[in-house]
């Protein structure tokens, strides 16, 4: 049987262009999926450069917690300090299903706590896309993605430091960390094939090709999103705090017996990380409503986030990784 092929003439279901990942593992899943796959043929019908558009572009997502802790301008201006250039903005929703497309080939280790968590959080409201380059082009750089993925900064905020946008937009948790960049050229291919459909996926493409300044259409979304969405403190102590005392306010509404006091002991043991983790879990038992940015923020902070003893599917690559990368291909 013929393999169809793209519009770049490689196959699909076969390994993609080493040109847009150094991960041998990721050319073979990536080139038979589906998400790259359309997006990566959308953008062949609008350049004949695939491979050079994807290695100069990178793609930033902010994500809801980043809207009500009002960090989109602080991600913008720290992108114009940084030598990047808006090209592309557009809002997106970050339902359950996109969620688990984005972190299909790391979620082997989200913890059920942590599903749960982002599930609270996530679809809570729209989401921003930013598409990016470097303003000055270097012709041996490592790709736009790579760069941007570094100085983004790790999830753990412990391991955060000055000049990285997570450390500057709020060292909060590690769930709770604003900002996401694709990896690779490839990732970014992809993660636009996930958020947006063709109609959208096409402007995004064409704004991108086109290499105007967009952020003040990403400053006008911010905007918007701040109109819809209250602000809130991302910080554990008072969110803490708000949560015993919503806890106190509701135990009237559990009928009486064990729950209602397991609620009541749960609340008022809750001063340290266990203490905190027993009244969520108690809250959850008792199906208590409360609110979801308090429960999300206190979770992140005292439930287990990361599975241990196991690897994800696909890892991430420094920037290190490309340029010997990049050798080897010079080399052949």
């Amino acid at each position: 049987m013929t393999a169809d092929t793209t519009t770049t003439g490689r196959p699909f279901g076969d390994d993609i262009s080493p040109a847009l990942t150094c991960d041998p593992r990721k050319r073979s899943l990536f080139g038979s999926d589906t998400y790259f796959l359309e997006s990566i043929e959308q953008l062949g019908t609008l350049t004949a450069d695939v491979d050079g558009f994807l290695h100069r572009h990178a793609a930033l997502l902010l994500k809801p917690d980043a809207v009500v802790s009002r960090q989109i301008p602080t991600t913008i201006d720290w992108l114009a300090r940084g030598g990047f250039r808006i090209v592309a903005a557009e809002r997106t929703r970050l339902t359950r299903t996109a969620v688990r497309a984005l972190w299909y080939f790391q979620w082997n280790l989200a913890t059920p706590e942590r599903r749960r968590l982002a599930d609270l959080f996530m679809d809570s409201c729209d989401a921003v896309v930013l598409v990016v380059r470097p303003e000055a082009d270097a012709a041996e750089a490592p790709p736009a993605s790579v760069v941007m993925t570094e100085r983004k900064g790790p999830t753990d905020p412990r391991a955060r430091i000055p000049g990285q946008l997570r450390y500057e937009t709020g060292r909060y948790s590690y769930l709770l960390n604003l900002v996401h960049t694709p990896d690779e050229p490839a990732d970014v291919a992809r993660e636009l094939g996930i958020h947006f459909d063709p109609a959208l996926r096409e402007r995004v493409y064409t704004s991108a090709l086109a290499g105007d300044d967009r952020s003040a259409r990403a400053r006008e979304l911010a905007e918007q999103l701040h109109a819809e969405v209250p602000e809130r403190d991302l910080a554990f102590p008072p969110a803490a705090e708000r949560l015993k005392h919503a806890v106190r306010r509701g135990e009237e509404s559990v009928a009486p017996g064990a729950l209602r006091e397991e609620l009541r002991a749960a609340r008022i043991a809750a001063d340290d990380k266990d203490g905190y983790r027993r009244l969520l879990e108690a809250v959850w038992r008792a199906g208590l409503p409360l609110d979801t940015w308090d429960v999300v923020i206190v979770g992140t902070h005292v439930l287990p986030m990361k599975r241990t003893g196991l690897a994800p599917v696909l890892d991430g690559v420094s920037v290190l990784d490309w340029q010997r990368h990049m050798a080897r291909l010079s080399a052949r």
